[in-house]
């Protein structure tokens, strides 16, 4: 028999929650803040946060966490540390500002920028690693996606989803560290097709073969929006639906997906290659040594045929 504080979830209680991961790039905002002046970084974080806002008032079960993808590390930005579950999350969340706003989106707002503004403080580019560290970031967005779940009261269903917002993904570099990277995204890329998890990815700059692919093998939409300014209302448009609701919308046409690797050595896309087997780097010539993980493999040499000895004829 059934106890009095037994609850039987309903379609409309399911959790839906959304992982957005933001490319808060120091050297490329920088860049991007002098070239136009009109779409800096702050501009980004506010089409992000109406984004959020409206992920958040859809549906009261709805779940949110941000995740800043920088050079250096992986931040969320919100949830945060510095705040408990119950004060970012609570279900009691009730309109106690002065101005009229939403208590839980007033919040998150506040913790979002504060979190950005001392993320960026305490930043020291230095060397030359100056790539964001996307593939951590997705790693970290699937650990926090597996941690919510096994949070789940009984009988609760969960969709998750992860929406990338980047300004391009460069990968496959002649640097150890990038091939490191690319094989590290990959797995991600798999684990979340594994676990159902759809990855969208909302490109600013310059397309991404890796995030195109990921978009493609996982069921999300690619998107390289045509004008940065406009990004709220693509996000809005494009982004927030889930993907039940998508199939009712007219959305822009899936782009073409190349499948094609590029080549550790030259960064060449190519069709026919050599393929480690310890680490599946890729490369265009055959090597003896993986340059990656330093592999020596043993090349079966053509057997040598002695020569016969001829016999010596006897004279009679």
């Amino acid at each position: 028999m059934a106890s009095e504080n037994s609850y039987f979830w309903s379609a409309e209680d399911e959790i839906s929650l959304l992982v957005i991961v933001v490319d808060v790039n120091p050297i490329w905002w920088g860049q991007q803040a002098q070239r136009e002046p009109e779409f800096t970084l702050s501009k980004c974080l506010d089409a992000v946060m109406v984004m959020a806002n409206s992920h958040l008032v859809m549906t009261r079960t709805n779940k949110l966490a941000i995740i800043a993808s920088h050079c250096q590390e992986s931040y969320f930005l919100y949830p945060s540390k510095h705040w408990k579950a119950g004060d970012v999350f609570g279900d009691d969340a009730t309109s106690g500002s002065g101005d009229g706003k939403y208590e839980l989106l007033s919040v998150a707002n506040d913790l979002i920028a504060e979190e950005t503004r001392n993320l960026m403080a305490r930043t020291q580019v230095k060397g030359h690693q100056t790539d964001t560290l996307l593939a951590g970031s997705l790693a970290k967005a699937l650990c926090y996606i597996h941690r919510m779940s096994k949070e789940l009261d009984a009988g609760q269903d969960m969709k998750s989803r992860i929406l990338v917002i980047d300004h391009t993904l460069q990968v496959v570099k002649a640097a150890e560290d990038c091939a490191l990277q690319y094989m590290n995204f990959m797995n991600v890329i798999f684990a979340a097709q594994k676990q159902n998890i759809l990855i969208d990815a909302c490109v600013l700059d310059s397309d991404s073969g890796l995030l195109q692919q990921a978009c493609d093998i996982t069921g999300g939409l690619y998107l390289r929006i045509p004008q940065k300014t406009a990004l709220v209302q693509y996000l809005l448009w494009v982004f927030l639906p889930d993907a039940d609701q998508r199939s009712q919308l007219v959305l822009p046409p899936p782009v073409h997906v190349d499948y094609r690797a590029a080549c550790f050595c030259h960064r060449n896309l190519i069709e026919i290659g050599y393929v480690c087997s310890v680490c599946l780097s890729i490369f265009c010539n055959f090597s003896p040594i993986c340059t990656t993980c330093e592999t020596a493999f043993k090349i079966p040499l053509p057997q040598m045929i002695k020569p016969k000895k001829k016999k010596l004829k006897t004279a009679n």
